[in-house]
């Protein structure tokens, strides 16, 4: 694919994770949070979790799993703890990391606490 396309396909999967959590009784407090140390997909909390999502879209779930990186994970929980410290009750919250999978036709494929 080529860049605008990608980006395209990526924006569109953002969407359809927001929306997936939704519907699984997530509430939505940031999309495409951006911090000094890196951007988070998706900042949701059900309960009294919190979780910071990386949305990954390729064309097969199994590509999109492989695509996370230990680097990305390590960004991903500094934005997380960077985040944090503006949102009243995130000391109180019990927090995670999730990946929502995005492939074309497929339902997406959350996975939970997946570091």
């Amino acid at each position: 694919m080529n860049k605008k396309k990608s980006y395209n396909f990526g924006i569109r999967a953002e969407i359809i994770s927001a929306l997936f959590l939704q519907l699984k009784g997530y509430r939505i407090l940031a999309r495409r949070q951006k911090t000094l140390v890196g951007e988070i997909d998706i900042i949701a909390r059900r309960g009294n979790i919190l979780i910071a999502v990386e949305v990954k879209a390729r064309q097969s779930t199994e590509t999109a799993a492989y695509a996370i990186t230990l680097k990305q994970k390590q960004r991903i929980s500094r934005a997380f703890e960077i985040w944090g410290q503006k949102y009243s009750d995130y000391q109180k919250l019990n927090k995670r990391f999730d990946v929502l999978l995005i492939s074309p036709w497929r339902l997406p494929k959350h996975i939970i606490n997946a570091w």
